[in-house]
């Protein structure tokens, strides 16, 4: 497989999405792709079995993209091999009356990694930039002093929003969690080939909601949501990546391969050294051990 380079996938504060692919086959079938992403798997296990040992960061993965686009079977597919204790994933859905009545920011905060461990949030703190904003009258919901309406909701209460999102990423990165931020870029074609399969196979049958439709509907207000999203919110702390989700197995090899390449960089982050007395004496714990025959 050809070198990935990360940078061509790293957002910068004036990308765009419509000059980013949303299909990419990295020069490879997908049999072989899959393979790639087996090893691949392996080395992000051993690293995180590292990180436990360790234990001063937590890794913290965002997943974000349209429906259909892929992030239930990536999470399966990229995290299988790390030990089950080592990766907690969050799936965040409408929130529930518990969690409206705090601030908006509760939910996600409560669910963080604990250090030595990583955390995939599936659909992320983003959504009170994207679905809040396509529809705002969601916003109402959280009972915020002096929001009384949508005519509320002014571009002030988004840029605040804005800001107080990028502050509660880098408190988290300041205090020991490396952040990354993935997009997975689906076109619209796409997604509607995946809504058809939902249709056309009965035990897919499960996954179809009318509500689907609905949002599609309302795509080019989302792609400009996304966009100002990931242009506000990427920082070298906390870079999203954009990823091309067309295909399903090059999509899943370029998130496993991106965070691996990105934590080795961490050199610090290795398994702790034995005491100097414990590590003088394994000969003797050895020997002990052999000439118990019980």
């Amino acid at each position: 497989m050809k070198q990935i380079d990360i940078d061509a996938y790293k957002a910068s504060a004036d990308f765009t999405l419509a000059s980013r692919p949303t299909y990419e086959m990295l020069d490879e079938t997908d049999k072989r792709l899959k393979k790639n992403l087996e090893k691949i798997r392996e080395d992000l296990g051993d690293f995180q079995n590292t990180l436990y040992a360790h234990d001063k960061y937590a890794v913290l993965i965002c997943l974000q993209g349209m429906d259909t686009s892929g992030k239930d079977s990536l999470i399966r597919e990229v995290f299988k091999d790390c030990n089950v204790n080592g990766v907690k994933v969050h799936s965040f859905k409408v929130p529930t009356d518990l969690e409206l009545s705090h601030d908006y920011l509760w939910r996600h905060y409560i669910a963080l990694p604990a250090k030595g461990t990583f955390g995939v949030f599936n659909r992320t703190h983003y959504e009170n930039v994207l679905v809040t904003r396509v529809h705002p009258e969601y916003i109402l919901n959280e009972h915020i002093p002096h929001i009384h309406s949508v005519a509320d909701i002014d571009q002030n209460f988004w840029d605040r929003r804005f800001e107080q999102i990028n502050n509660f990423e880098k408190h988290l990165a300041q205090n020991g969690t490396l952040i990354f931020k993935f997009y997975l870029h689906l076109s619209k074609k796409e997604q509607r080939q995946r809504l058809l399969r939902r249709l056309r196979l009965d035990e897919k049958h499960w996954k179809f909601s009318p509500g689907d439709l609905k949002e599609r509907r309302l795509w080019d207000s989302y792609m400009k949501c996304y966009e100002e999203a990931i242009r506000r919110t990427t920082f070298d702390h906390a870079p999203w990546f954009v990823i091309p989700a067309d295909n399903k197995p090059s999509a899943r090899v370029l998130v496993a391969s991106i965070l691996l390449n990105a934590l080795k960089k961490f050199t610090d982050i290795k398994e702790p050294q034995l005491e100097k007395k414990i590590k003088d004496n394994i000969p003797l714990y050895k020997e002990e051990l052999e000439s118990d025959k019980e």
